[in-house]
């Protein structure tokens, strides 16, 4: 993406950060380059260039503003997060789990949620909040992940699950 307020990271780590603008601007501190991003509408998240790194080398597009470098698109993100954490709840999702005995994955129990629901698909970002509170299950000992990761990124250190699949602990004999 190429926009006359991109901002970059030229030097991090222990000399500090520093921040550069495609239009000539410098900072020297991530606040300052977020109220930049701010006040020309780019995403204060990506600071406006579309990507954001999980990991050295792994760039995706950004989660913020689906990767288009722009704050409208980034507030309207946020408030449909929002209104998914208000509807989406830990109760509705232990509920559906509760019906499987065996393996489930995060796809299914989304579209569960979702027709249960009844939401129209692409509406609110219901896979991501089921995953955060799939999560929530996994570390209070509710459901096991059973899946292996799709990918080892930089060896073990970095794992990525596309469709991960977890099973009840009850199911498990934990």
């Amino acid at each position: 993406m190429t926009d006359t307020h991109a901002i970059t990271l030229t030097t991090g780590g222990l000399l500090g950060e520093a921040y550069s603008c495609a239009c000539g601007a410098a900072f020297t501190e991530r606040t300052a380059a977020e109220l930049h991003a701010m006040e020309t509408n780019r995403c204060t998240s990506c600071l406006g260039t579309g990507s954001e790194e999980l990991a050295p080398g792994l760039e995706r597009g950004c989660s913020t503003c689906a990767g288009t470098g722009g704050r409208k698109e980034q507030i309207v993100w946020q408030l449909a997060h929002t209104e998914a954490e208000q509807l989406i709840t830990l109760a509705t999702v232990r509920s559906v789990v509760a019906g499987f005995d065996g393996p489930f994955r995060l796809s299914e129990i989304a579209d569960l949620v979702r027709d249960g629901l009844r939401l129209p698909a692409g509406r609110l970002p219901v896979g991501p909040r089921v995953r955060d509170l799939l999560l929530e299950l996994q570390a209070a000992g509710e459901i096991a992940m059973v899946s292996a990761p799709d990918e080892l990124i930089d060896g073990t250190e970095v794992v990525l699950y596309r469709d991960p699949a977890w099973q009840r602990a009850r199911t498990l004999g934990l």
